[in-house]
């Protein structure tokens, strides 16, 4: 019988977390899953793991790869899956038992091409839960579903965030689209989600806390951005040109460009000395300008606070 949904999970080096995010996944309530793990390379004890865990579960795969990253783990377990629905996990992150029951009835119920849910993170210094009232910004979505993203009354680019965990997507809808991640260090989610949002016919959200994100691991994709710096604006960049494409730009521009703004600053803010300063340099130099943002006047932006963040920044 084939799978109601795939789980893809990249794995690399993550042997402190590894079990209880496959604990999670194996306990799940919705049982017709295949669950494929992704070894990105590992050199930790986390193949061991996989093979463990494998041999107690038929419903594991592993498929091995030489470390690529996340995005080309994700495509790989992506070419392999054979299930209705696709479901993209971290392998540091763990989750409700019914996270997938909850998000394929939703799924199901809507006939919709990807489905929503909400999370929190686990801090794991004081082990407390912390609301993430912004992953899910409920102010702006109908009060109806489905719905598509011209129905959204703010930001189109905020009321969701562009990472792939928190979502279940129909594969039809991702083969038809060809949706794929970029095959780059970080920000790899970013075009596969955004392009998803704004080809999606039918939309759905669960409002339940189904996932858990874990925060203060040590391994932080900080670490990582440190030597990916570029990487945002290359996601920037290929979003905007799936959106030409798809002959959608010039009517998602301005949220395009606020967008734009937004993320270059919070991975300007994030990131230590001396890349801040590279950051810096290229931003005022070039990126900005070719991101839209540079000459827009002020009233051009949604969040005028950032736009004088901008002018500080570039010394306006």
């Amino acid at each position: 019988m084939e799978p109601k949904v795939s789980v893809i999970i990249p794995v690399y080096n993550v042997e402190t977390y590894l079990r209880q995010c496959l604990d999670s996944v194996c306990a799940q309530t919705l049982k017709e899953i295949e669950i494929i793990c992704v070894d990105d390379g590992s050199t930790d004890s986390s193949p061991q793991i996989l093979k463990e865990y494998a041999e107690k579960d038929d419903r594991i795969k592993v498929l091995t790869q030489k470390n690529g990253g996340a995005g080309a783990a994700r495509n790989y377990g992506l070419r392999e899956s054979r299930g209705e629905y696709l479901s993209f996990l971290d392998s540091d992150d763990f989750f409700e038992p019914d996270m997938l029951e909850e998000a394929y009835k939703s799924i199901e119920e809507y006939q919709a091409d990807f489905v929503v849910f909400e999370s929190d993170q686990y801090h794991m210094n004081t082990k407390e839960y912390v609301k993430n009232p912004w992953v899910v910004r409920r102010k702006d979505i109908p009060p109806y579903m489905p719905f598509k993203h011209r129905e959204l009354t703010d930001n189109v680019f905020k009321t969701f965030v562009g990472w792939a965990w928190d979502k279940l997507y129909r594969k039809s809808f991702v083969t038809e689209h060809d949706l794929w991640f970029q095959e780059q260090r970080t920000s790899n989610d970013l075009l596969f989600v955004f392009s998803a949002l704004v080809l999606a016919k039918r939309i759905a959200v669960v409002y339940k806390t189904l996932a858990h994100q874990r925060r203060g691991s040590g391994e932080s994709l900080s670490v990582t951005r440190e030597k990916s710096w570029h990487c945002f604006y290359d996601a920037l960049t290929a979003l905007r040109e799936r959106l030409k494409k798809e002959d959608i730009y010039w009517e998602l521009e301005q949220d395009y460009i606020n967008y734009a703004l937004h993320f270059s600053l919070w991975n300007y803010r994030t990131l230590a000395e001396p890349t801040k300063h590279l950051l810096k340099e290229k931003l005022c130099s070039e990126w900005f300008a070719d991101l839209g943002i540079q000459g827009k006047p002020r009233e051009y932006f949604y969040n005028r606070s950032e736009y004088d963040e901008y002018l500080e920044l570039t010394g306006q």
